[in-house]
């Protein structure tokens, strides 16, 4: 069943298109009447509910496009239908004297339709066959976009540019004098065709950017300006954009010049702010430029449709590194033996990989440990605040039906009232983003649990921090939100998009850092010690949440193996039908968790363990799986990963050498045998 939200969303959309047909009906009848009054209301109020769903349901209008009543079939009924008043009101079922009105009408929709057909020219025109992001590409000539209403918004430059046309033609139809539908349609006429002409010149040779062939070329020879060594290489949905996110630091700090592929043109935006060069390349035909660059590797966060494409290049070696490790099916995926090699945090993922018995060679398994997590901070000990905090940070439903994969539906509203029944937890709830993305019952559980913790913060009260502390938020989110998110102009494209994210100012990457870890001191520090928070934004981050609970509750995925390096307690809940020790055996992350059942009857001793460490018997088995998970502490995870890049970009060195001598074999063998027969 569908939401309360979305049920209500589509009500309200059904709504708006009755009211559309009624409109029609309406302006139809008061036509064919002729009713004068009927058929200006209803004729003003079609037009006006019409520029009001272009603004606020898009999605909508999107629908009736696909069943043929696009925004054109619609105006141009609109207009008909007050023609058909305007003969009807004649008596002699003539149009005379009303020529001009329709002769107007007519070059109207004549010169919006030039203007269309210009915008497609234009949007072909300032289409790359690449994009980029921290690169300059002053070399390909880039120019700012023109007017977005001219250029890509169809419906509304229609909507807005048949208004005098259409109120022209009701005041005609209310005085009987041609000329105010005369100065409509000659009003609107000027309109599009002055926009067709202005967006002309964006086909001027002065505003042209570079062609595809030409961009192509100087892609090449960027690449070989640049010469980049490792790269990482990305391609997903529209959610998936933090699996790249968490590699970004890590890439940054390798050896050698970096760079970051991706194929969807939107996911330039979507990747965080970062020094390192983006090149996003749709079409694999223009894919095929990597080959002859200096990559020599490139590391892959995640599998998708598109990543057997990149790796049919042998000059290039790949290294499949998962944007987390878990113990569930999806870290052991039979696709990762079409990577060169498959970099693994510990001892436990390289044994996982022979155990699921997949077809991994065991030497192809490569241990790096995990490099981002170098933020978390280590156990200090038991909470010394007033209040514990717990991070109740559950994962997504996944894509194989399994209502054990996530706790939200079976147990979370029982942890969570569990968790809210003790007057001395804070609670954080970090729902995985795509919660409810797959399986309804787990978006509603979510919203449950949502409004549980609502009503929990509504009913506490306590001191909060003063003003000085939300006007520190205010300025420290100020300065990260200028330092990491580009604002760009309504209009801009994706060509104006490039030309003005062109290379960065040296020595941003640190002082974004600074700015992130400023910024969560400040939010933190601007909530109260004893509020529940329910965080679904972007900000503050996980690791940042780690570094603020005391314990953690999660289900069988990376964010246990992440927040291992702590040392902290933590709790998974078996939502899987498994007994505990089944669940043990079977899932090796939980071994030094407490377990919790549905019913969540254990968080009481677990919060008991938190506060007296004397309760406490798991703190050895977490400080041995942090090391059977993530590997040693030394040498450092970035270290080893380091050389881990290194190590496999001189095997792809060894490679092109030894093709290199092959190929210069081929000409003396041929001379000898040439000689030989002679």
């Amino acid at each position: 069943m569908p939401s309360a939200g979305t049920a209500s969303r589509r009500a309200v959309q059904a709504a708006a298109l009755i009211a559309m047909l009624v409109f029609f009906a309406t302006q139809l009848v008061g036509a064919l009447l002729p009713n004068v009054p009927l058929l200006i209301a209803a004729s003003a109020a079609g037009l006006a509910l019409d520029l009001y769903l272009q603004h606020r349901d898009p999605g909508l209008v999107a629908v009736l496009g696909k069943v043929r009543f696009d925004v054109m079939v619609r105006q141009l009924l609109r207009d008909m239908l007050v023609l058909l008043g305007l003969l009807r009101l004649q008596g002699d079922g003539s149009l005379r004297g009303y020529a001009p009105v329709f002769v107007g009408l007519v070059l109207f929709y004549a010169a919006h339709l030039a203007c269309q057909a210009t915008a497609i020219l234009v949007r072909r025109s300032r289409t790359l066959p690449f994009v980029t992001r921290n690169i300059d590409t002053s070399g390909l000539r880039l120019t700012a976009a023109p007017p977005r209403l001219l250029a890509r918004q169809h419906g509304r430059r229609l909507l807005r540019f048949a208004i005098p046309a259409t109120a022209g033609l009701l005041v005609t139809v209310g005085t009987e004098k041609p000329l105010w539908g005369v100065l409509g349609v000659g009003a609107a006429f000027l309109l599009a065709a002055g926009g067709t002409l202005h967006l002309a010149g964006w086909l001027r040779p002065k505003k042209r950017i570079a062609s595809e062939q030409r961009a192509l070329e100087w892609l090449d020879r960027w690449l070989a300006d640049y010469k980049p060594s490792a790269g990482m290489y990305f391609s997903g949905g529209t959610t998936s954009a933090y699996q790249a996110n968490m590699w970004l630091s890590t890439l940054a700090a390798l050896d050698g010049n970096p760079v970051i592929v991706l194929r969807e043109r939107f996911m330039v935006q979507k990747i965080e702010a970062t020094d390192v060069p983006i090149i996003c390349i749709p079409k694999v035909v223009h894919l095929m430029a990597l080959e002859k660059s200096s990559l020599k590797m490139m590391i892959h966060p995640a599998n998708s449709g598109k990543t057997s494409q990149v790796l049919r290049m042998p000059s290039i070696k790949h290294a499949f590194i998962n944007h987390g490790e878990s113990d569930k099916l999806s870290s052991c995926n039979p696709y990762s033996k079409a990577y060169d090699e498959i970099w693994v945090a510990g001892p436990a993922a390289r044994e996982r990989y022979q155990l699921a018995d997949i077809g991994v060679d065991d030497r192809d398994v490569v241990e790096v440990g995990r490099p981002q997590l170098a933020p978390i901070r280590p156990y200090a000990g038991a909470p010394t605040r007033e209040f514990t905090t717990v991070l109740y940070a559950p994962t997504w439903e996944g894509w194989d039906g399994n209502p054990g994969n996530t706790s939200v539906m079976l147990a979370g509203e029982n942890i969570v009232r569990a968790l809210l029944a003790d007057p001395k937890v804070r609670l954080l709830y970090k729902p995985h983003p795509m919660t409810g993305s797959v399986d309804p019952r787990a978006g509603r559980a979510n919203e449950r649990i949502q409004a549980m913790i609502r009503e929990a913060v509504a009913a506490r009260t306590g001191a909060r921090p003063g003003p000085e502390a939300a006007a520190e938020l205010a300025r420290r989110t100020t300065e990260l939100d200028r330092l990491t998110t580009s604002t760009f102009r309504d209009s801009a494209d994706e060509i104006e998009r490039m030309m003005l994210q062109g290379t960065p100012e040296a020595g941003r990457a640190a002082t974004v850092e600074a700015a992130t870890a400023a910024w969560e001191a400040a939010y933190w520090a601007s909530l109260p010690e004893w509020e529940h928070q329910i965080i679904t934004t972007a900000r503050p981050a996980l690791f940042s949440c780690f570094n603020e609970a005391d314990v953690l509750i999660s289900d069988v995925s990376s964010v246990v193996s992440d927040y291992l390096i702590s040392e902290k307690p933590y709790a998974v809940a078996n939502t899987s039908g498994m007994t505990e020790e089944e669940f043990r055996t079977n899932f090796p992350t939980v071994s030094a968790a407490t377990i919790l059942t549905p019913e969540a009857g254990e968080v009481a001793g677990l919060l008991a363990a938190v506060r007296d460490p004397r309760l406490d018997g798991l703190a050895e088995a977490r400080a041995e799986l942090k090391v059977q998970l993530l590997g040693p502490s030394d040498p450092p995870s970035l270290v080893r990963f380091n050389a881990a890049a290194l190590a496999l970009a001189a095997e792809a060195d060894a490679r092109r050498a030894r093709m290199e001598a092959r190929a210069s074999e081929i000409p003396t063998q041929r001379e000898a045998d040439t000689a030989a027969a002679v």
